[in-house]
């Protein structure tokens, strides 16, 4: 996407130039005042600073891509040909790991679990590699000398594979160990490390490779996570959507976002309100938003007004609401805040508790258990451009049974919003690429 800023006298200028520049299908994503600079400045009049937007051509650039996905696709097809070839008959337990698709965890299949596992698995054992390299080659100077000596035997071939097995397991644990520190370092709290670690170690059996462990957390830790709704579209009639939380978590910004997503990419008819009478800047925040969207906007005072303006904007397919932030301590805003959604609850409506990544998890508890008293939730984490530690996502899905919904990494609108994906942030909590 391309981005531009433009300063005129007035707004029609502003926008005369940015359509100069960017052409008809150009998108105003905002308009503010300024003030103007150098000598004299004082004097002049305030001007206008308009921000404009417009999609890449980037044409050229997606047949490039789709003739080497095609390429791509060619050689994964003949490799999982030869793997299945090569396998023959035998079985491996599948299960789905949390996007429809279904991958093996069998002890004998290691390739397909690289596959899924990407970099993780040969990030995690060239650290483990490092931590045994001195005991590998002890032994292997040790099985030298035994064969140079001529008497082996019997059993001395099971001592052998006894030995193998025991080092085996020893790796094994190293690497639980190995596991267990990067998912402290990544801020998963360590009650449920030791659920995951525990877990485990009681369905460990001699022989099992790491690969087999690897595959069965990440496969575990996803189906946590479970399934995300996300918004969906009413039977019939708008889709009244409550956005609550904390203040100086981003909900504004996030409305914008899946706001301009669903008005501008899908073409839906989009309405939005604000309860939120105690901050001006929000409230002007996003009237802005609704001016560049051009959609309805309305400030909402009192509960019956919610109800008016649900009645009034009936022909949107989606009525966005945000809500005023505040401390979860301060219960008679709460109060206030169950009254307004208490106004929806015979229409289709559903509410997304928006939370900052970098909170501590001591906070996003008392913050997840008092909202869970004026109503149920889904997630929407926002900030993960501003931590590298991932871990409170964990967290709170265990601890509030929420789904995650969306997450934000940034202000841009609409660009930095994605719907929630458990395997990219498992891996990063198993020490994925960040």
């Amino acid at each position: 996407m391309i981005i531009r800023k433009f300063i005129a006298k007035t707004e029609n200028e502003a926008t005369a130039a940015a359509k100069k520049e960017l052409g008809e299908g150009m998108v105003i994503m905002n308009v503010r005042y300024v003030k103007p600079k150098g000598p004299f400045s004082f004097l002049k009049k305030k001007q206008v600073e308009l921000t404009a937007a417009k999609e890449d051509d980037e044409e050229p650039i997606r047949q490039i891509r789709k003739i080497a996905q095609a390429q791509v696709e060619a050689i994964k097809k003949e490799k999982e040909q030869a793997d299945t070839t090569s396998a023959g008959s035998s079985a491996g337990a599948a299960e789905n790991d949390g996007s429809g698709k279904k991958f093996d965890v069998s002890v004998g299949d290691q390739t397909k679990i690289e596959k899924k596992l990407d970099d993780l698995q040969s990030l995690l054992e060239t650290q483990l590699k490092r931590e045994s390299a001195v005991l590998k080659a002890s032994e292997a100077s040790a099985e030298k000398a035994a064969k140079a000596t001529g008497n082996a035997s019997s059993d001395t071939d099971k001592n052998d594979k006894k030995d193998r097995l025991e080092e085996q397991d020893n790796e094994v644990e190293r690497f639980l160990k190995l596991l267990y520190n990067t998912m402290l370092d990544n801020e998963v709290d360590e009650k449920y490390v030791n659920e995951i670690i525990a877990d485990a170690e009681k369905n460990r059996k001699p022989g099992l490779t790491m690969d087999y462990l690897l595959g069965s957390i990440y496969q575990k830790m996803i189906l946590k996570f479970g399934r995300s709704e996300g918004i969906e579209p009413a039977p019939e009639g708008p889709r009244v959507v409550f956005f609550i939380g904390p203040t100086g978590v981003g909900k504004t910004t996030t409305i914008a976002k899946i706001a301009s997503s669903y008005s501008l990419n899908e073409k839906k008819k989009v309405a939005l309100l604000t309860t939120d009478t105690y901050r001006i800047a929000a409230t002007d925040q996003l009237r802005t938003y609704a001016g560049i969207l051009a959609v309805p906007f309305r400030v909402i005072y009192e509960p019956d007004e919610l109800q008016k303006a649900i009645e009034d904007f009936k022909d949107c397919d989606y009525i966005f609401v945000d809500s005023a932030g505040h401390s979860h301590r301060n219960e008679e805003l709460l109060k206030k805040q169950k009254d307004f959604l208490e106004t929806a609850s015979g229409i289709p409506h559903q509410i997304f508790l928006v939370l900052s990544a970098t909170t501590k998890y001591r906070d996003l508890k008392n913050i997840a258990d008092n909202y869970r008293e004026i109503s149920e939730y889904q997630l929407i984490f926002t900030k993960l451009d501003e931590t590298g530690e991932y871990g409170n996502l964990y967290n709170m899905k265990c601890e509030s049974g929420a789904p995650i919904a969306y997450i934000t990494c940034g202000q841009n609108v609409p660009d930095d919003i994605e719907t929630f994906n458990a395997q990219k942030i498992v891996k990063k909590l198993l020490g994925g690429k960040k």
